[in-house]
């Protein structure tokens, strides 16, 4: 616990911090938010376009999914939805920042993650050049990576305990004192 302490000129403001799985808290609010945005922006992009997707993910110049294999429109448009649904669960455990919630989101990507990574390592396409695929298993390893750190950082307490509210402390007025 963190206690500082400030005058106000007629007393001091007493303000405590509870440092109960502070830094935990923070890595899992982090690491949700990152799921949540690969979640999303991944999800969107393969259900809104998802040829594009196909064509050009993850951007940049590579195209990892095109080398894996034909066209495919429901299938593309499919990964978008489960990616979406990874993403939301993740953005509920942030928005609520409940552990359990968290916890479960952290499940749902090591589930998905774990079997795509191995997908990946046991399957290379051809067309890929060994930086390209050597970039593709790391983003793929990434998932199960973070999502394993989401289960083992998540605290027990269900949410995160709320910090006490600060108090004034006032100190008496002295009286006027003169002696003649």
């Amino acid at each position: 616990m963190r206690i500082s302490l400030r005058g106000t000129g007629d007393g001091v403001r007493i303000s405590m911090r509870l440092e109960i799985n502070r830094r935990r808290w923070i890595a899992l609010l982090i690491m949700l938010g990152v799921l949540t945005a690969t979640g999303l922006v991944t999800g969107l992009w393969a259900v809104i376009a998802p040829e594009s997707f196909y064509d050009s993910y993850p951007g940049f110049g590579l195209r990892w999914v095109r080398a894996d294999g034909p066209y495919n429109h429901h299938l593309a448009a499919d990964v978008g939805a489960f990616f979406l649904a990874l993403g939301a669960v993740s953005a509920a455990a942030l928005y609520y920042r409940d552990s359990v919630i968290a916890r479960v989101s952290g499940l749902g990507w090591l589930v998905f993650g774990l079997p795509h990574f191995l997908y990946h390592a046991f399957h290379r396409p051809d067309a890929l050049s060994g930086l390209s695929y050597g970039l593709s298993l790391f983003a793929a390893l990434l998932l199960p990576a973070l999502a394993l750190a989401v289960l083992l950082v998540a605290p027990r307490e269900r949410f995160p305990v709320p910090e006490p509210a600060p108090f004034t402390f006032k100190f008496p007025r002295r009286g006027n004192t003169d002696q003649r």
